[in-house]
């Protein structure tokens, strides 16, 4: 709630500019959305996941600097690899995008090195319209009364039920498609549930290399191979990098970094999509209703 208050004020300054930001850069780091952030007075960086249900705080980074803040609930994280139960913060002075704010529920979660101190997912996406442009590593932020990307989407694209998260029809050869959901935390091609790979041939007449994965919670092993082609949107890709669960790994392709608890059914989801797809092409999403449009960015 403090989060929005600050984002509606915020968001009423740039009235001017048609209910949109300047556009702001971002850091690509191994495929990972960055954006700079401060927290409790020290510079890092916050990692935006769209796939994710919770915003998250980097464990690395308060042992680092040796940080207390107030305690939430524990809460249950659902990994693509794993269930684990996480400490919660609440009270956690931040500043992004010229916003000072404090933020609560922000559950402990290893985001690598300690200079990314947050990870950004639900909670601020659905708050506006938001425009990743990969290509020239830039974005910015679109108030919902001053666009109607219904009238522009050109990619089917709903919220699941239950978790909210963001999830599009992507079409394989031979006009099979599958909803997968839609992950700038996803720093990979395609992961993708092994009984499609096995329906569409792809484990038996491609050339299969083992690898190591990590989840929110734990390391997997995987297999990892590249498709011929791949529709997103208007688009057709090539080579497009595939990997998924090896023979016996458990996964949960629903979502990476997803709360525990929702019981609703909502459309079948076979797996996530990200960077190496997303890498190509300016993104506007509309995170709240569901709707999002794929374009090429200007040069």
């Amino acid at each position: 709630m403090k989060l929005l208050i600050v984002l509606s004020l915020f968001f009423y300054s740039v009235k001017s500019v048609a209910g949109a930001t300047q556009w702001i850069d971002f850091t690509l780091e191994n495929g990972h959305v960055k954006i700079p952030v401060v927290v409790a007075e020290i510079d890092g960086y916050a990692l935006l996941d769209t796939g994710a249900q919770l915003n998250a705080i980097n464990p690395r980074f308060i042992n680092k600097h040796k940080l207390s803040f107030d305690k939430g609930k524990k809460v249950r994280v659902k990994g693509i690899y794993g269930i684990e139960d996480k400490t919660s913060y609440n009270n956690v002075p931040t500043s992004f995008f010229g916003i000072t704010t404090e933020l609560d529920n922000l559950t402990e979660v290893n985001l690598g090195f300690h200079t990314t101190s947050l990870l950004l997912g639900a909670g601020f996406f659905q708050q506006f319209v938001m425009q990743l442009d990969y290509p020239n590593q830039k974005m910015r932020l679109i108030t919902h009364d001053s666009i109607k990307l219904r009238e522009l989407e050109n990619i089917k694209m709903q919220t699941q039920k239950g978790s909210g998260m963001p999830i599009v029809e992507v079409g394989l050869q031979d006009g099979e498609t599958v909803w997968l959901l839609l992950d700038t935390g996803n720093n990979g091609g395609i992961v993708i549930d092994r009984k499609v790979a096995r329906k569409m041939g792809w484990l038996d007449n491609l050339d299969v290399e083992a690898a190591i994965s990590m989840g929110a919670n734990t390391l997997a092993t995987t297999e990892s191979f590249r498709i011929p082609s791949l529709k997103f949107g208007p688009y057709e890709l090539e080579n497009v990098l595939v990997s998924v669960p090896a023979e016996g790994q458990t996964a949960y392709l629903e979502s990476q970094y997803e709360t525990t608890g929702s019981r609703i059914k909502g459309r079948k989801v076979q797996g996530l999509i990200g960077y190496d797809v997303l890498k190509h092409f300016l993104i506007t999403i509309d995170y709240k209703n569901g709707h999002a449009h794929i374009g090429l960015p200007e040069e």
